[in-house]
């Protein structure tokens, strides 16, 4: 059975539009839109069905007439007229319910939409529902169509091309910016605003902020008498201080930040800073002067931090900073210890702590959010300096994840080997900063 044949035979049972009958032949050629092939094989079937009607052979009339009532054939039905017949009311298509006439104004509506929202690349997603699916795959079956295309596809391509012409916007088919989803059948549009990702390096340079936002132990964030009803166990955190700006100029809705790793509450991040990235949820705007975002940043951050090298970078980046956690970090301790310490205990000590593996089980303070697990953590150098008959300033150069209070207490045992063993006397972190970390990804 050939195209035309198959095409008619679908028209006598089913009523199809353009779109609907040329999306059956959709891999047939090229360079033409299914409507338009749809229309194309309508043209030849009329001209059939004309030619039969005039060598008075009925089978023409019923041609001419189920292309003028099931396929909305505006020709077919002038031929019947211009034979003294008069045809049928025009049938709505069996598939698309002529939806596919009716995209402008969906189209418009999403435009519409679009306005509040700054924005380089789209994507059109369709929602079909499952039994309209279903009746195209039954046609389909029935009529032995091998050359289709589907439905979905053919909405997103026709309404992806009328919002590039009215937007001027780029498509981009592996990370847009926003997808625009359709339903063509219900008329409902959602957007999908992808976040927006600023990586930069941050100083802590204060002592007592977290790095994160702590919700309250109690009201888990409610607000309570305990946290004086702010919902927080500590009214700022790193993340609230970088986030609230950018969360100002880009208008987005919410915020996540990632880290390479974090230091505890008590301790500075100095040196060049911790890389981070801040994830904008749903932002209206995207095009920002991130030296002026750095500015306002450490300008109302009052020296707790400061931020530097903001740039733009993908979601790849959330990835590659997780995987930073255990990069090389260099950390400074004063440790104070309940004795006086001799040089060579202190040379002892400097020695038994470089070029070391040290078998760490998770540290009782955190056992409450980890695993308690044993982790082997390499320390490549340490340095120390004294400060005082009994107190001692540390510079560990060593693996990330390593936790240096307990490599200072022992943490009962639970950390081998440690400053208090190897010297056999209680010693007790004093200050910790972090001097650097050092960055193994290339950032965008």
């Amino acid at each position: 059975m050939d195209i035309l044949e198959k095409a008619q035979k679908m028209l006598e049972e089913t009523p199809l539009c353009d779109n609907c009958l040329g999306r059956q032949f959709a891999f047939l050629g090229y360079g033409i839109e299914n409507r338009e092939r749809g229309r194309a094989i309508k043209i030849l079937l009329t001209m059939k069905g004309h030619r039969l009607a005039l060598l008075q052979k009925p089978e023409g009339y019923a041609l001419l007439r189920a292309l003028a009532e099931n396929g909305g054939f505006q020709m077919a039905s002038d031929v019947l007229r211009k034979l003294e017949e008069t045809p049928e009311e025009r049938r709505e298509c069996f598939l698309c319910g002529n939806r596919f006439n009716a995209l402008s104004l969906l189209v418009e509506k999403a435009v519409d939409m679009l306005r509040d929202y700054e924005y380089d690349t789209f994507l059109v997603g369709i929602r079909i529902p499952t039994e309209i699916e279903e009746r195209e795959d039954e046609l389909r079956a029935k009529f032995g169509i091998e050359h289709g295309e589907s439905m979905r596809n053919e909405f997103s391509r026709v309404i992806g091309k009328m919002l590039l012409k009215v937007t001027g916007k780029k498509v981009d088919y592996m990370k847009p910016q926003i997808v625009v989803l359709f339903n063509p059948f219900t008329e409902e549009i959602e957007l999908q605003v992808n976040s927006l990702f600023i990586m930069g390096r941050y100083r802590k340079l204060v002592r007592g902020i977290p790095q994160s936002k702590w919700l309250c132990r109690r009201c888990r964030g409610r607000g309570c008498p305990s946290c004086n009803w702010t919902g927080k166990m500590y009214p700022e955190s790193v993340e609230e201080l970088i986030a609230e700006p950018i969360l100002e100029m880009t208008l987005g809705e919410d915020s996540s930040f990632h880290g390479a790793g974090r230091e505890d509450i008590d301790a500075r991040m100095l040196g060049t800073g911790r890389p981070f990235v801040m994830e904008i949820k749903k932002p209206r705007k995207r095009r920002l002067d991130l030296s002026e975002l750095e500015r306002i940043i450490n300008e109302r951050a009052q020296g707790k931090i400061e931020v530097l090298g903001l740039k733009y970078v993908n979601r790849d980046a959330v990835v590659k900073i997780k995987d930073m956690e255990s990069a090389q970090k260099t950390y400074r301790v004063t440790v104070e210890f309940e004795r006086e310490v001799h040089d060579e205990e202190l040379e002892k000590l400097r020695n038994a702590l470089t070029d070391i593996t040290v078998l760490q089980q998770t540290p009782t303070r955190v056992l409450h959010r980890r695993a308690d697990l044993t982790r082997e953590k390499h320390i490549y150098e340490t340095k120390i300096k004294r400060i005082s008959p009994n107190k001692i300033e540390m510079i560990i150069k060593c693996q990330g994840g390593l936790y240096v209070k307990e490599l200072v207490t022992g943490d009962n045992g639970r950390t081998k080997p440690n400053v208090s063993q190897v010297i056999g006397v209680k010693a007790q972190p004093l200050e910790l900063d972090v001097l650097s970390v050092l960055e193994r990804m290339g950032e965008e």
